[in-house]
């Protein structure tokens, strides 16, 4: 299978849909759609241009996406990447395309002068921290939220 990586653009829009509401699914969590139309419009406005996303593509067909949104950070310089979402769809799993997504992320990253790369997953989120153990580096903090 070959994977293409690009960036998200606005023809995508309904097999963006389909993917992110199966992420969303895994994590159990739905949303309006307001959200859904918000957030695809960021991601591919230029009016937004810290909120980012790329799709992987498996014969023209969409088999995977992730988000980064990039923002100032207190302890340095540059602005830090946040990877928020990485979905990669059950038929395509295993092949590698969770691993070029990430990598995607990591050049732009470079390319636009934001060295520094985080995400969060649920502790549960077994098959993909195995994946996570091996491109990136576990830290050991706590998220909190309100």
């Amino acid at each position: 299978m070959t994977i293409t990586i690009r960036p998200i653009q606005t023809g995508d829009k309904p097999k963006w849909t389909t993917l992110w509401r199966d992420y969303l699914t895994f994590y159990e969590t739905t949303l309006p759609d307001t959200i859904y139309k918000t957030t695809f419009s960021r991601l591919c406005s230029p009016d937004h241009p810290d909120q980012n996303g790329f799709l992987a593509l498996s014969g023209g067909n969409p088999v995977g996406l992730v988000h980064y949104i990039y923002h100032p950070h207190n302890w340095r310089i540059e602005k830090a990447c946040y990877l928020q979402d990485l979905f990669v769809a059950p038929e395509a799993r295993g092949m590698g395309v969770g691993r070029k997504l990430i990598e995607a992320v990591y050049a732009q990253a470079d390319r636009d002068g934001c060295p520094s790369v985080y995400w969060l997953t649920q502790e549960f989120n077994a098959e993909a921290r195995k994946l996570y153990d091996r491109i990136g580096t576990l830290t050991p903090f706590i998220k909190y939220t309100r």
